[in-house]
């Protein structure tokens, strides 16, 4: 039940375009996705201090049921650098234990390690990678982020072609 999880979107700074994409999907009455932004909560103006950027996205986060990462080489990249705010969000949600979906901007449906961030990877933190499409992240947020916490898994995983052929 994804409409009624917040779910946090975390992407780099240059594919804001694909969140604002997102926000169209779930405008459109024509288009079946929906999700609770938990951006709406706690914003920060772009003059706000690094800090203060910060305790905002924690306090968004915490919020949050579950995490869609767009996956992109610069997210991959920024994630994994440890200075930048992406690879922030990455470490909170790693933190707070909260589901995460990588949604492949390229619309890869299997697990791409260049777009994944090496924090998640090297923690073989339980992932679902999925087509950057708003039927199969639907999908993912109501199947894999509703049993995440009963799962044992460790690791990247993806649905197979039959779950996209259903869709």
């Amino acid at each position: 039940m994804s409409y009624r999880n917040k779910t946090y979107v975390a992407f780099a700074s240059e594919n804001i375009h694909l969140y604002r994409l997102m926000e169209a999907w779930r405008e459109n009455k024509k288009i079946d996705f929906d999700f609770y932004d938990a951006h709406d909560l706690y914003v920060s103006r772009d003059t706000s201090k690094p800090e203060t950027i910060k305790r905002n996205l924690r306090q968004r986060m915490s919020n949050a049921k579950q995490v869609v990462i767009i996956g992109t080489p610069e997210a991959q990249s920024k994630g994994s650098d440890g200075t930048s705010f992406l690879a922030y969000e990455v470490s909170v949600m790693m933190e707070l234990n909260l589901p995460v979906v990588i949604a492949n901007h390229d619309q890869g449906k299997n697990v791409d390690r260049d777009f994944i961030p090496s924090a998640l990877l090297d923690a073989k933190y339980y992932t679902m990678s999925v087509a950057f499409s708003p039927a199969i992240i639907k999908f993912a947020l109501d199947d894999y982020a509703g049993t995440y916490a009963s799962s044992s898994n460790e690791g990247c995983y993806y649905y197979k072609q039959s779950v996209y052929d259903r869709l």
